[in-house]
């Protein structure tokens, strides 16, 4: 008897969702990491990227599993972008004591901003591409 098929959900997904995936997992263990840090000293960064990263990793995770039209995958880009310009900034400001550049954080922010407004309007205006 022969095993038949079985693709796992996982193998069925576009390679767009499953980037969005592996972002919400990258997202994920930056959190847990820069949490884990920041419980050892006093790091108002640390403890904001934390923050950031678990809040958006789940979210882009969602969108990797759910989002199938073009507005949810611009959502999950300003999303993705603006939370690794923010926490991007906001490390180089701990670790080197320089942000990336003058507004990295406050961009990242309003990327983050516009993705959560873009899912709204995803979810408002439904599954049109």
């Amino acid at each position: 008897m022969q095993p038949t098929e079985n693709p796992t959900m996982l193998a069925r997904l576009g390679a767009r969702h499953r980037l969005l995936i592996a972002a919400g997992g990258i997202a994920g263990a930056v959190g847990v990491a820069t949490a884990a840090a920041a419980s050892h000293g006093e790091s108002r960064n640390l403890s904001v990227i934390a923050s950031i990263c678990l809040a958006h990793g789940p979210a882009l995770l969602a969108l990797g599993l759910a989002g199938a039209s073009r507005l949810f995958w611009w959502s999950a880009i300003l999303l993705a972008g603006g939370t690794v310009l923010f926490a991007a900034d906001l490390a180089a400001r701990e670790w080197v004591n320089h942000g990336l550049f003058t507004g990295a954080a406050p961009l990242g922010g309003m990327g983050m901003i516009a993705g959560w407004l873009a899912l709204v309007i995803a979810a408002l205006v439904g599954a049109r591409d």
